[in-house]
């Protein structure tokens, strides 16, 4: 299907006034409880809820008036990336509601108004990668499934997202119908080779440094004026809207990574390559990679590429070169044929992948 974009000239007054009335007529927002799947996969719950947004796609063709189809196509399951929050997506879920689709999205723990864990506005820290997998494969299963009401049910994820998204592919794969993984975090870019990075924040973490902010990063300042120079060539009309939300939001305030989080994010990354990991998906994939990225590693997605791949399973990857790292906040000549490429992929029978 063809995608009719937002126009970036008035971006923000047709967010305020067409977009977000007509998701918040169709949203309800709740809190899942992790527990029982964290336990399920060895862990000790730390306590607390997850905060999630989930929006009705037959709620919103019968509330909105709006050219959207008929025709409910099923849902999907929205993976934010690292320091970012459900409500970041709100252009991508307007496009999901067009089509058909019913979409779930989660604030991962650490992450807009989910369990913290810590005393720290800005900082993320986490104890275990798999608490993430598990938390996302246990909202799957159960919110997830409840809107997918029988129908396909698919994971569209970003950067940190996709890193987790692609450990619940290898985990549960009979989970999801397919998946979109842009920019996926197959391993992240610490400004080192990896086999260095790797015994330097362990030791850190090792000398109970893992709660300590990384050396360098600073705290969100609100404010700041938002510096368009440090993503250049991005739409500016997102950005400015991408800021603004996190302004208005102290729990979108996250900005910071502890080493603990970075510990956990490496050792995400070398089980995601395990070969043997890899030929255990049998979700159809779509992966997006960004030629201009500078926060993970397009190496590592190349070889979790040919690994899958070679496992048996169908992926694509479709780069784009001229995109910086989030593909979603680029102007509409790179969006527009992201976002049509993702539709095509998801409204391909399963059996011609």
């Amino acid at each position: 299907m063809e995608v009719t974009l937002l126009k970036e000239n008035d971006y923000a007054e047709t967010m305020a006034n067409v977009v977000k009335p007509a998701l918040a007529a169709c949203l309800t927002e709740g809190r899942f409880d992790p527990t029982q799947a964290e336990r399920e996969a060895g862990l000790d719950p730390l306590g607390g809820t997850l905060h999630y947004m989930a929006y009705d796609a037959s709620k919103f063709d019968a509330e909105n008036n709006q050219d959207a189809t008929a025709s409910f196509r099923g849902c999907i399951v929205l993976s934010h990336g690292f320091t970012e929050f459900a409500e970041k997506y709100d252009e991508m879920i307007w496009y999901f509601l067009l089509a058909g689709y019913s979409v779930c999205a989660i604030d991962h723990r650490g992450h807009g108004a989910s369990a913290r864990d810590t005393t720290d506005r800005c900082r993320v820290w986490i104890d275990d990668w798999r608490r993430y997998v598990a938390d996302l494969a246990g909202f799957s299963e159960t919110i997830g499934q409840q809107y997918a009401a029988g129908q396909p049910l698919y994971l569209y994820c970003h950067s940190m997202g996709g890193g987790i998204g692609a450990a619940v592919l290898e985990q549960h794969p009979a989970l999801f119908d397919g998946a979109v993984l842009s920019s996926p975090m197959i391993a992240p870019q610490t400004g080192m080779p990896l086999w260095l990075a790797r015994p330097l924040v362990g030791l850190l973490c090792g000398l109970g440094l893992g709660r300590r902010t990384v050396f360098g990063k600073k705290d969100f300042d609100p404010s700041a004026p938002l510096d368009l120079s440090e993503n250049p060539g991005a739409s500016e009309a997102r950005e400015r809207y991408f800021h603004q939300l996190r302004c208005g939001n102290v729990d979108y305030q996250t900005y910071k990574p502890a080493f603990q989080w970075v510990r956990q994010a490496l050792k995400l990354s070398r089980a995601v390559l395990a070969p043997n990991a890899c030929a255990g998906i049998e979700t159809p994939i779509l992966l997006f990679q960004s030629g201009r990225d500078v926060w993970v590693l397009n190496e590592a997605q190349d070889r979790f590429t040919e690994r899958v791949r070679g496992g048996g399973s169908h992926i694509e990857k479709v780069r784009y070169d001229d995109s910086l790292h989030e593909i979603f906040s680029m102007p509409n000549a790179i969006l527009g044929p992201y976002v049509n490429r993702i539709f095509d992929f998801l409204e391909m029978p399963t059996a011609s992948l």
